[in-house]
């Protein structure tokens, strides 16, 4: 599907995307890294999900792979980290106040758009893949292909946020297909719910079924696979809270965790529609009875129901184990040091 929608641009966005193209447009943080082939590893791409050109966009498919719980967690981190390449190993430090977001009174926070139509074209049809794994995604894809039929063409900006799209794709695409084991959705607080349901339930159907099961920040050892939740403007500090407020909506933002650095005290986690790219955070953390919890204002942790594979999971992904031999690849200093080194090596999860 990949290699028909091209030929089908709307011819106004074909000229727009001629003309926009220029030499010297590059992307923000570095050169991003093409997917890796099939045989390297195995997952069908978002793009593969949705059909036709941005402006005529259309769900095409919402398969999803249902694996053992037990092969999910490794899969899961190794998705995000790709993607994470795709988009151009954008970083987010947020470690110290010196790498807090630079802003002043009455400006915005600065937020990625397409640097131009050619990159507009190629990242298109991941986004609408990620929308295309939720149930309401069709009517997502049809409200951008609005945007795109607008003033700002391809480089338009999602006109809807995507990040719990994203991780409805990267759990769809991780081997958690069926609804019951994650409620994929285009709002986090819906397979948040279900986390909560899952841990409250001692012997309900759903408990055994559900992947996730949520916890306080600190009460369980955080681990590369699980999820960390937060909710806008603070709404909700601990699970207790939103546990009155279930099937209520609310505006959460959610991150797959990919690594844990105990002697840096960081945690790193990737997530969608982060500044409007695919970023990698580095989060501060700090040991909280014996484990590496996040500081930041946090609520839920969602621990994924299966075996631990070891801190060092973002270094030894398919992706940057491929970088290794990818030269010419543009790294910034804080992607680089994440290179698979044994002196980086973390150790097992506690």
């Amino acid at each position: 599907m990949k290699a028909t929608w091209k030929k089908t641009i709307p011819p106004a966005l074909g000229i727009a995307a001629a003309t926009l193209a220029a030499p010297g447009n590059a992307w923000p943080q570095t050169t991003p890294f093409e997917r890796l082939p099939a045989e390297e590893f195995d997952i069908t791409p978002p793009s593969a999900l949705v059909d036709g050109a941005p402006g005529r966009m259309s769900v095409g498919s919402g398969a999803c792979r249902n694996l053992p719980t037990g092969e999910t967690r490794r899969r899961i981190v190794d998705i995000a980290v790709q993607e994470w390449g795709f988009f151009g190993f954008y970083v987010v430090d947020q470690t110290g106040p010196s790498n807090r977001t630079r802003r002043t009174r009455g400006t915005r926070r600065w937020w990625w758009r397409p640097a131009n139509a050619a990159e507009g074209v190629r990242i298109a049809p991941t986004i609408a893949g990620y929308w295309a794994a939720t149930p309401r995604g069709s009517w997502m894809i049809d409200r951008q292909n609005g945007r795109w039929n607008g003033p700002g063409g391809l480089t338009s900006r999602w006109r809807d946020p995507w990040s719990a799209a994203f991780i409805s794709w990267v759990m769809c695409e991780g081997g958690l297909g069926n609804p019951d084991r994650f409620q994929r959705a285009i709002a986090h607080h819906f397979y948040v719910d279900q986390a909560i349901r899952a841990r409250d339930a001692s012997s309900d159907a759903e408990s055994p079924s559900a992947a996730f099961l949520a916890y306080d920040i600190g009460e369980a050892a955080v681990e590369p696979g699980d999820l960390l939740c937060s909710s806008r403007r603070s709404s909700y500090t601990s699970i207790a809270q939103r546990r009155r407020h279930l099937g209520v909506g609310a505006r959460m933002h959610c991150d797959v965790v990919v690594g844990l650095e105990p002697d840096r005290e960081r945690i790193l986690t990737i997530g969608g529609n982060v500044r409007g790219t695919v970023g990698l955070k580095l989060m501060p953390a700090a040991l909280r009875n014996g484990r590496l919890a996040p500081t930041r204002r946090l609520f839920a942790h969602l621990k994924l129901r299966a075996d631990p594979i070891g801190n060092d999971a973002l270094s030894a992904s398919p992706t940057l184990q491929a970088l290794e031999t990818a030269p010419d690849v543009r790294l910034p200093a804080e992607v680089a040091d994440l290179l698979p080194s044994p002196a980086r090596s973390a150790g097992p999860g506690n």
